[in-house]
């Protein structure tokens, strides 16, 4: 009989295993960015300018950065997913310091349960990341391209955390450079399914999680998904496409 640790590393192992065939799977959203009528629909947290140069989304803080986690925005994408789903997009850093959060599976917590992120009883949120982390939501989130603080500059890291709360459970290094040598797009995948999460960038898988389901709560399902910056970064984004896996 397989013991409970042994049959979610198996369940692991082949989630892990259909994650490297998920570009073949059905596209449930696909969005260019490349123009203000592809973003008709996104709902902005925070203030931030949205623009379209060179035909790529660029987003950064419409707030001086001395404001702090004020300054700071998230930008939702209007679509909810079910579970089962591998993320992709291109990015390019123009402007650091700053930092990029990913978003994904987040939903409300209502007064008698999930309810949608958008419900209109939840409290309203306008950025600061405690909101996201500790408020009335449940989400997983992978932060990238880490270079608000000296100590983000000096060793640069991808971390994942479970929420509701500030749970650490997977990180590894980040391969994309600094601004003056990043000259093309990233391409960033976040792949989840069930209790499996993986994260690459240019195809060079840098993490893979499985949650057991208890340590942090219940395994997270299906939910929307949504792009934070941290103030002064200038970020440009293209080619998000969401495929069932």
């Amino acid at each position: 009989m397989l013991t409970r640790r042994t049959a979610l590393g198996a369940a692991g192992a082949a989630l892990g295993a259909a994650a490297g065939r998920a570009q073949t799977g059905k596209v449930l959203y696909e969005n260019k960015f490349a123009s203000e009528t592809d973003v008709r629909g996104f709902r902005l947290e925070g203030d931030a300018k949205i623009s379209f140069a060179g035909g790529r989304l660029r987003m950064e803080n419409a707030r001086d950065a001395g404001a702090g986690q004020a300054s700071n925005f998230v930008y939702w994408c209007p679509e909810v997913f079910p579970d089962g789903i591998e993320a992709t997009w291109e990015f390019r850093p123009v402007r650091e310091p700053g930092l990029c959060i990913f978003f994904f599976a987040a939903t409300g917590i209502g007064a008698g349960g999930a309810v949608d992120l958008f419900d209109a009883s939840l409290p309203k949120r306008t950025g600061e990341y405690e909101q996201y982390h500790s408020g009335a939501i449940n989400t997983l989130h992978v932060s990238y391209f880490r270079r608000r603080y000296p100590e983000e500059r000096a060793f640069h890291l991808c971390n994942l955390r479970k929420s509701k709360g500030f749970h650490l459970v997977a990180q590894a290094a980040d391969p994309i450079p600094n601004v003056e040598d990043a000259t093309a797009p990233y391409r960033i995948a976040v792949w989840k399914k069930g209790p499996v999460v993986r994260f690459s960038i240019n195809e060079l898988r840098l993490f893979e999680w499985v949650d057991d389901g208890r340590k942090f709560g219940p395994v997270l399902s299906g939910g929307r998904i949504g792009f934070r910056q941290m103030a002064p970064l200038v970020g440009e984004y293209g080619n998000l496409v969401v495929r069932a896996v």
